[in-house]
């Protein structure tokens, strides 16, 4: 029998991953299509054009990116290991709880 609770944070935190993914890197896109389309990057969430660097955004995207990948592997690291469910297995017989089977 499998550790369903490391299973169930495994898929929260792999949850998570998607989130950052998609809700974080969705700012982004518009640097990244100006990148490589012009020299320069605006800023038009002001409603007024700002200058800026193109490579502080594209280090901002990648930063995001990085940590979205991380929570997708610890999540699948933690999945993997509810799955293997070594610890249902190791329960000393005085610390189990519930009736008792004589």
């Amino acid at each position: 029998m499998s550790d369903i609770r490391l299973i169930m944070i495994g898929a929260a935190i792999i949850f998570g991953g998607f989130v950052v993914g998609g809700i974080g890197n969705s700012g982004y896109s518009q640097y990244a299509i100006q990148q490589q389309n012009f020299d320069d990057c605006y800023d038009y969430s002001s409603g007024i054009a700002m200058h800026v660097k193109c490579s502080d955004k594209s280090y901002d995207h990648m930063l995001y990116l990085l940590m979205s990948l991380a929570l997708l592997g610890v999540g699948g690291i933690v999945m993997y290991k509810g799955i293997r469910g070594k610890w249902d297995h190791d329960v000393k017989d005085n610390e189990m709880l519930g009736p008792e089977d004589s």
